[in-house]
């Protein structure tokens, strides 16, 4: 998948960068991706997803220069608006990495936020179906993701605990914000033998669990340790 970094008139919207800067990312991901290999990353189309995404262009064009040589290819989470962040590297790397993803292979994303995951799951070479509930981020990112070269999503403005019954089953979900609870439609829309990756838990810190569908009503779970995410909410938001 070709990414395309030349913003002309959408310049305003979207962030650019000079030349001399691209040169500087591309080794700040190249960097990137060492660090996830010490961190046990190894799945390598999830490591050439890291290394290629222009991470730097999802941020907010308010951020100034010096922050995002700083912290654009940082291995932690970010702000992007609307109370939301860009997951860590690690955190996007190892959902991905855990669900196995197979080339063509639907995948339901629970919260686009800026897009980042989703355009490695594309990479990965999954059909990607994501939801947003916040218009802010949903509206930016659907025209951000087809700018730079990811058109394959089919993103979708809606409450994320009701999933997407109309495009289910799915080979594979993933949430990326923190449940209280696993939501019983998105388990529904799951296929026999697929796979759920998801956050649980109410406070500053979630489980990561991964479960595997077996039957219509019972489910294989792992724990794989503990993480930070931001809450996974009920209902739209216009905010």
């Amino acid at each position: 998948m070709q990414v395309n970094c030349n913003f002309t008139n959408k310049s305003k919207v979207f962030y650019t960068v000079s030349k001399e800067d691209e040169y500087l990312f591309q080794g700040k991901r190249k960097r990137l991706v060492e660090i996830l290999k010490t961190k046990g990353i190894k799945d390598p189309r999830v490591l050439a997803a890291i290394e290629k995404i222009p991470r730097h262009l999802f941020f907010d064009t308010s951020t100034a220069r010096p922050a995002l040589l700083d912290h654009a290819y940082s291995d932690k989470a970010l702000p992007i608006g609307a109370g939301q962040t860009i997951s860590q590297p690690y955190t996007v790397a190892f959902q991905t990495e855990k669900l196995d993803i197979k080339q063509g292979e639907k995948v339901l994303e629970i919260g686009t936020g800026c897009g980042y995951q989703t355009a490695v799951l594309l990479e990965a070479g999954a059909k990607v179906y994501s939801i947003e509930r916040q218009k802010t981020l949903f509206d930016r990112t659907k025209l951000f993701l087809p700018y730079i070269g990811y058109n394959g999503a089919k993103l979708i403005y809606g409450d994320g605990y009701k999933g997407l019954p109309q495009f289910a089953p799915f080979d594979k979900v993933i949430v990326t914000a923190g449940a209280p609870y696993i939501p019983n439609d998105l388990l529904a829309q799951l296929k026999i033998g697929g796979l759920m990756i998801i956050p649980i838990g109410e406070g500053d810190v979630q489980e990561m669990v991964l479960l595997k569908k077996v039957s219509e009503t019972n489910f294989d779970k792992k724990t794989l340790g503990s993480f930070r995410f931001v809450p996974l909410l009920q209902n739209k938001s216009g905010g």
